[in-house]
Order: C-alpha cells, then sequence, then structure tokens
C-alpha cells in the first residue's frame, strides 16, 4: 500500500519560513517524481513545484520562484518543499505527489500524478 504522509505545516507570520516533508512508503521512490501542489481557500488545487525523477530537474510556478526549494533524499524516501519569505497568499493546504518515471516539464505541471498525500496545512499571517 503507497502512502504519501505530508508533515511541516504550521502558523507563520509573513516573512517566516517552513519546511515540508513528504514521506514516501510501499514503492520505489527514486523511480518516482515528486511535486508539491497547493488547494488556497475558495481556490481550484494548483501547481507548486516538482522535480523529475532523475537528473535533479526542478519546475516552480513564478509566484514561488526564488522563495520555494524542492528537494529529495532518495535514501529517506523523503521530498522536502522549502519555503522561504512567506506571504499571506501563501495560505493554503500543501499536498504532495509522485508520478512514476515523471520527467516532462509540461506534464510534472499538471495532476496526472499517481499517488497523493493527504495534505497540510500552511496558514501565514500578516
Amino acid at each position: 500500500q503507497v502512502q504519501l504522509v505530508e508533515a511541516g505545516g504550521g502558523l507563520v507570520q509573513a516573512g517566516g519560513s517552513l519546511r515540508l516533508s513528504c514521506a514516501a512508503s510501499g514503492l520505489t521512490f527514486s523511480n518516482y517524481a515528486m511535486a508539491w501542489f497547493r488547494r488556497a481557500p475558495g481556490k481550484e488545487r494548483e501547481f507548486v513545484a516538482a522535480m523529475a525523477w532523475r537528473g535533479g530537474n526542478t519546475l516552480y510556478t513564478d509566484s514561488v520562484k526564488g522563495r520555494f526549494t524542492i528537494s529529495r533524499d532518495n535514501a529517506k524516501n523523503t521530498a522536502y518543499l522549502g519555503m522561504n519569505s512567506l506571504k499571506p497568499e501563501d495560505t493554503a493546504v500543501y499536498y504532495c505527489a509522485a508520478k512514476l518515471f515523471g520527467s516532462s516539464d509540461a506534464r510534472l505541471r499538471t495532476e496526472e500524478y499517481n499517488y497523493w498525500g493527504q495534505g497540510t496545512q500552511v496558514t501565514v499571517s500578516s
């Protein structure tokens, strides 16, 4: 049984930092591209960042470029999202997702992922 479990969310003031983690089990983690999406209140879920299954290629939505960093540790079966200079508009539920052999930039931005986590709340106060 595949599980993706997010952790690290919470309440932070604007300008602060958080690091989310996504612990994966039940799959060969190194074969999967990993991504982060988010859903803000009253909005559709949107792509935030992704890392291809190999080669280290990363993608970001424009609004988080230079502030967020996606990374992974294949030895720990864990993906991370480092978030700096947080803004109130970053408030959302953050989801991690895994896509088998995901590498195409265009497809990594879509929601065509094999597995999803349950989400972790990030709230940024002004």
